[in-house]
């Protein structure tokens, strides 16, 4: 079986949690979807423990912008974070992550990218938009996973049959429930959407304790679990 984890962004407890609710399910595997350590208190060790897991590993928007600064929003939480990352990662590390590839196989007609085939920071909703069309022209996958957009939710789009799952984000969930998302692919095929409780409210006073204006903000928008403009 499967897990998939996406935008962990950093938070090391949320994170332990994930990984022991997947061995308690019987997870062999490990697709890690991009975003591992920016805008989190635990950049290094959260790193860490990935790299001891059976994974494949693709890039998201986040390990881009770490390595470089310039292609990311001039927005102080942004930048500042990047700083934060940068310094806790090491030149040599930063530089390695922006390299993994941009999407990859995950199964027969499935393939794993961070926000889209067409962009690492373009995604999909849970409910049908207009751009859905130009992000999925020329897929010839059944089966999708992604992240980027924090939101956990499974669905086909009408126009191609395509199913598109996103299991929501290990670190920073954006749909109200604080509580870590992930997903499992049972052997069958079917998608496990699945929550873990952990202390989030101590993964927040991490990030105040940092003391910095983007700390502050990535703090209050992982006790509300909702996105919240710096």
């Amino acid at each position: 079986m499967l897990a998939l984890l996406y935008d962990v962004h950093g938070n090391l407890p949320a994170l332990e949690a994930v990984v022991a609710d997947a061995a308690d399910q019987g997870a062999d595997g490990f697709l890690l979807g991009g975003d591992y350590a920016l805008f989190g208190g635990w950049p290094a060790e959260t790193l860490d423990l990935l790299e001891t897991l059976p994974a494949d590993w693709i890039r998201g928007n986040g390990e881009r912008w770490a390595a470089r600064p310039e292609e990311a929003p001039d927005d102080g939480v942004v930048q500042g974070a990047i700083a934060a990352c940068r310094e806790a990662l090491g030149e040599e590390r930063t530089a390695r992550l922006a390299t993994l590839p941009a999407g990859a196989p995950a199964g027969e007609q499935t393939r794993a990218w961070h926000a889209s085939p067409a962009s690492d920071v373009e995604s999909f909703l849970p409910e049908p938009a207009e751009d859905d069309a130009r992000l999925l022209d020329g897929v010839l996958d059944r089966r999708l996973y992604f992240g980027h957009t924090h939101l956990p939710f499974s669905r086909t789009d009408a126009a191609t049959g395509i199913e598109l799952v996103n299991p929501g984000s290990v670190g920073m969930p954006f749909d109200g429930n604080p509580r870590a998302a992930w997903a499992l692919v049972h052997d069958d095929g079917s998608v496990e959407h699945r929550r873990v409780h952990y202390d989030h409210a101590a993964a927040a006073r991490r990030l105040r304790d940092i003391g910095e204006p983007w700390s502050n903000v990535i703090a209050t928008r992982i006790e509300r679990a909702t996105f919240v403009a710096g």
